[in-house]
């Protein structure tokens, strides 16, 4: 048996944050992974490049049955303190767009950052442990772990959700908040592409790798950026951030002129070009073989001349409000977020511990907060784990 002050199951982003802090403090911090390697969602995401954070993150970039919650830690550890501690370190970081910050070089840049914090706070680091029992009992947790067994007054849960379970992601802190009686929403994934699987499969198909800048809205939301057609349905940064807002069965409007009055061009050009045909309009705007695609199944090409003003308004319709229902999505498979978790109501919104088990924490993607895409989910695990490290 082996007593420490605290313990901390998943050494990914939220599970590091929370242990460099706690440590730092003067804490007894074990940090535990049943994987082989730590932060193995920061080594991939970004394209291998790490969206760390964004400079414009704040409480509207976040869902949660309560998004009161999220407010308190934000505002505790913001991005401004993160991009500190990037600096300090010497980590080279570039802005993309949108606010979105980028490693120059690799990801492994931040999580090497991580790592020597930890270490610098005297964190001990226990990888490929799995933890088979956690029990309470005089107020401290029993933990029955592949390391033997241990004792400690704060136990925090940074396990994740369980999007990408290739990188080892499970429901074990799910079960946990169960364990000691906290309610767990139902989860789906986040963040994630569309699969499509009636008659527009086959466009899709053909359009494979083709990406265009377009307005998609789904249940009063709506978000500005590129889709990807795929394979197997759509794509890309705009459909991955509506995913999070669509239930199976909603309808996604996609607006593919987003800078066009379409029935006022339309128009125009048929005024100013009557001989030319609809195809080669379109493609002025969209790529050739997708202005011939669209011209010949949606509308059937001719001459703008041949068109009458009912047509007209059709096709401006049609460009302009693309509505169609997905199938799907991909799910945990390629998903970057878990939607729902465990529940807020009984977690303390300042320190990120259980109302109904005192010295038990959760933070990171296993609560149920998730972010837009952008660096926005690691903004929440900086947060959140560096909130729960100053109280352990």
């Amino acid at each position: 048996m082996r007593n420490t002050d605290v313990v901390i199951i998943g050494a990914g982003a939220a599970g590091l944050m929370c242990a460099l802090t706690a440590g730092a403090r003067g804490r007894r911090v074990l940090l535990l992974d049943h994987a082989n390697k730590a932060g193995k969602k920061i080594l991939m995401s970004g394209g291998g490049r790490c969206n760390f954070t964004n400079l414009y993150s704040e409480p509207g970039n976040f869902l949660s049955r309560n998004p009161h919650f999220c407010k308190s830690a934000l505002a505790r550890y913001t991005q401004w303190d993160f991009i500190a501690l990037v600096e300090a370190h010497k980590v080279p970081y570039h802005e993309k767009k949108l606010g979105q910050l980028f490693c120059d070089d690799k990801a492994g840049d931040i999580l090497q950052m991580l790592l020597d914090e930890c270490r610098q706070a005297n964190v001990e680091l226990h990888l490929d442990t799995p933890v088979n029992v956690i029990e309470k009992s005089e107020g401290a947790y029993r933990l029955q772990t592949g390391i033997g067994e241990l004792h400690c007054a704060s136990l925090v849960i940074a396990t994740g959700g369980l999007s990408i379970p290739t990188l080892g992601a499970t429901g074990f802190g799910y079960q946990v908040a169960r364990q000691f009686g906290h309610e767990v929403l139902p989860t789906r994934a986040g963040l994630v592409p569309f699969t499509i699987t009636d008659s527009l499969k086959d466009l899709c198909g053909e359009l494979s790798g083709t990406s265009l800048d377009c307005s998609v809205s789904c249940n009063g939301e709506r978000f500005r950026e590129n889709i990807l057609f795929t394979h197997r349905g759509l794509s890309g940064p705009a459909i991955l951030q509506i995913s999070s807002y669509w239930e199976p069965g909603d309808v996604v409007e996609i607006d593919l002129l987003p800078d066009r009055d379409a029935e006022a061009w339309l128009l125009e050009a048929q005024r100013a070009h009557p001989d030319r045909e609809l195809k080669t309009l379109l493609a002025e705007v969209f790529t050739k073989k997708m202005a011939g695609l669209l011209a010949e199944r949606w509308f059937l090409s001719k001459p703008l001349r041949q068109y009458t003003p009912a047509e007209i308004a059709e096709i401006a319709a049609r460009l302009g409000g693309w509505r169609l229902v997905p199938s799907g999505t991909e799910g945990y498979r390629t998903a970057e977020v878990t939607l729902g978790g465990v529940s807020t109501d009984e977690v303390s919104s300042k320190t990120m511990e259980s109302q109904r088990s005192p010295g038990l924490y959760f933070v990171g993607e296993v609560l149920d907060v998730s972010g837009h895409l952008g660096g926005f989910n690691f903004q929440w695990a900086w947060a959140s784990g560096h909130a729960a490290g100053e109280c352990v």
